[in-house]
């Protein structure tokens, strides 16, 4: 779940982002920004107090095959306030409200065995009628789950694992 600032980050740079019909090219942006600040050398610099504001903005102005200057000015606000860590959570964020604008939804499919390309269709396929939208899946293979699947879609979760059926057979039956 992002935090405030992330979403308010997001926000503004989805309104932007929709106000110049570059939607797009701000989610390449943003992720870009968030694997810069994702790599541990970098971040330990541009996290670093120590190190004027203005030595660490350099690191990523000194980076344009990385950042083009819109991304470059993000990165550098995000630095002065002291957010790179809310990149990734921004970065998350602003995809979300961009699927939500487009109709799109992103969905988890937990399954112990990983599914055929068929399976992963139907399932999209049925997701998408019953909810009106695109749907977009990906598939996380934990075999821990025993059997079943989990899906996991905006804030819902529905679990229908053989494990969650056999731990609420064994709540009932120590309950009895």
């Amino acid at each position: 779940m992002p935090t405030a600032a992330a979403r308010r980050y997001a926000k503004a740079v989805f309104e932007l982002a929709a106000q110049e019909g570059q939607v797009e090219q701000w989610q390449r942006r943003l992720t870009r920004v968030r694997e810069l600040f994702d790599d541990p050398a970098t971040a330990a610099v541009l996290a670093n107090p120590t190190i004027p504001v203005e030595q660490r903005e350099t690191v990523i102005s000194g980076a344009p095959h990385v950042l083009d200057p819109e991304g470059t000015n993000l990165a550098r606000l995000l630095i002065e306030s002291w957010r790179i860590a809310d990149a990734a959570e921004i970065d998350e964020e602003f995809q979300r409200l961009a699927d939500e604008a487009a109709g799109r939804v992103r969905a988890t499919v937990t399954t112990a065995i990983e599914l055929a390309a068929r399976d992963r269709d139907r399932v999209a396929r049925e997701l998408s009628q019953r909810l009106g939208k695109d749907v977009n899946i990906s598939v996380v293979v934990d075999p821990s789950i025993v059997g079943g699947m989990k899906l996991q879609y905006g804030d819902r979760v529905v679990d229908a694992s053989v494990a969650t059926k056999l731990e609420q057979l064994r709540r009932r039956l120590a309950a009895s």
